[in-house]
């Protein structure tokens, strides 16, 4: 068995999708014989997670399966090893570098929470 990483696609429309069009892309972690049984594996995944729910302005809610839409076999786990990685070309970086610093900082936070909720 091997490992796998691949990228499930939903395109999540709201009401009667009179909006910007939404995608949801999720990172998910496959284990499969081989890339065919892993692509397919991971297809089942977002074929059946699709869901349809009211939201709280009670308009239905679609997040439709689009695909399958990328496949890394991972050669080994180890510690560190690099899983996904993506280029973020922006006019801002001095906003970018801001907004990395901003999530650093909540999840320091909600650790250390967590961590003296302990004792």
């Amino acid at each position: 068995m091997s490992w796998f990483l691949a990228k499930i696609v939903y395109r999540i429309i709201c009401g009667e999708g009179n909006h910007t069009a939404q995608f949801d892309e999720q990172l998910r972690l496959i284990e499969a014989e081989d890339e065919t049984a892993a692509f397919e594996k991971a297809r089942k995944i977002g074929d059946q997670e699709q869901e349809i729910f009211l939201n709280q302005q009670q308009k239905l809610v679609h997040w439709q399966f689009v695909n399958v839409s990328e496949l890394y076999k991972i050669s080994e786990l180890i510690d560190g090893a690099e899983l996904y990685s993506r280029v973020e070309e922006t006019e801002r970086a001095d906003l970018y570098i801001e907004t990395v610093h901003k999530k650093a900082a909540y999840l320091r936070s909600n650790i250390l929470q967590k961590f003296f909720q302990l004792f």
